[in-house]
């Protein structure tokens, strides 16, 4: 494995980053600014991070000729999604810096895992129980109670790879529509509210958390994002705490997003941890006008073995509105709203549930 600890890039040298999504984009977009290149690694033709970077390597994951000629064409390597193949990881790992960390991905990409880790901190989550078959679904149901989400324990994202058990359904059904051989039942959370915490922590072990931020969710995907959340700075300064804590557990570089449940009043914990993401995240899109450093330059930073930025929020208020399928054609309403910044992602056709671009608006301290 190769020794993160000695990356220190200079303006000029080259960033390999796995995934051509719009978090992708993004990143790479960030790299030019600070001087730096980009090169993107993505099966996908039409990815539309291939649209601001001067070279990139479209091929499946698996070939690894295709990875070894891209790990010598960079300095250090990265990723926009967390569902990278292990095998690919390994092959890139042997040749160049990988950040975060491949093992990290051994712990996020599998929900029991996770869970498991952030528990082992003392950190409070859902209660949950390993799931396999019909019968260790009911022996589970009967210890959690119900109502219950199912969820698989790889893979699966904005509502996908889930299921609510309510009192009554049945349970080999749904069991059977998951489609998977291995999954967590967690119990379903009275939560007030939604948050996240963006992170970053640099290869020096610095870490930088932006405002709390509160999400709304449409329909399993994320639709609003408010910083800072309408918590009291005791809760906000927790959270954070929380982030912290699980980004240095993980000896983590670069940006992570941690998502909780704020619970309703009463005795026990306040916040819960929901799921962690390793890598930039979506509810973080407001960092882009909203703060002095976005997360995309946070976490190109802490992988470039540079200093992590100190992020202050502009304006009172940032809102983060994701455009999604065919709202993305009334774009020209937003050019001319007052505070208002439009990120299109240069996708294709828009369709039902895909993100296709977002718009940020920062409220303007009121006058004193």
């Amino acid at each position: 494995m190769t020794d993160a600890k000695q990356v220190k890039l200079k303006p000029g040298d080259t960033i390999g980053i796995l995934g051509g999504g719009q978090l992708g984009r993004m990143l790479a977009m960030a790299a030019a600014r600070l001087g730096l290149r980009c090169q993107v690694f993505s099966p996908d033709p039409d990815s539309p991070a291939f649209d601001v970077v001067l070279n990139a390597t479209c091929a499946e994951y698996a070939d690894v000729e295709a990875l070894e000629l891209f790990a010598n064409d960079v300095d250090v390597i990265t990723y926009e999604f967390e569902n990278v193949p292990a095998a690919a990881a390994m092959v890139l790992d042997a040749r160049r810096p990988v950040l975060p960390n491949r093992k990290i991905l051994e712990t996020t990409q599998d929900r029991l895992a996770e869970k498991d880790f952030v528990t082992r901190l003392g950190i409070g989550t859902a209660a949950y129980a390993d799931v396999t078959s019909v019968p260790s679904l009911r022996e589970a149901i009967l210890r959690i109670g119900l109502p219950a989400v199912l969820k698989t324990r790889r893979f699966g994202y904005d509502g996908k790879g889930q299921a609510i058990i309510r009192a009554g359904d049945d349970i080999a059904k749904v069991w059977t529509s998951l489609a998977t051989k291995s999954a967590i039942l967690e119990a379903f959370v009275p939560y007030e509210r939604e948050i996240s915490v963006i992170a970053a922590r640099s290869v020096a072990g610095q870490v930088e958390c932006f405002d709390v931020t509160e999400n709304e969710h449409r329909d399993h995907i994320l639709k609003i994002s408010r910083a800072p959340a309408p918590i009291p700075d005791a809760l906000a300064e927790e959270a954070r705490s929380i982030a912290s804590k699980i980004a240095s557990a993980l000896d983590y570089v670069g940006v992570l997003a941690v998502e909780m449940f704020v619970l309703a009043n009463g005795t026990g914990p306040k916040v819960l941890v929901n799921e962690i993401a390793p890598r930039v995240h979506n509810s973080g899109h407001w960092t882009l006008d909203g703060a002095s450093v976005s997360q995309f330059e946070q976490h190109i930073r802490a992988i470039a073995g540079w200093p992590l930025g100190k992020p202050v929020r502009h304006g009172e208020i940032v809102t983060m509105t994701n455009l999604i399928g065919d709202e993305i054609n009334d774009y020209e309403k937003w050019l001319s709203v007052p505070g208002a910044t439009i990120h299109i992602y240069g996708k294709g056709a828009p369709r039902p549930g895909r993100k296709m671009g977002h718009v940020t608006e920062v409220r303007p301290p009121r006058d004193k």
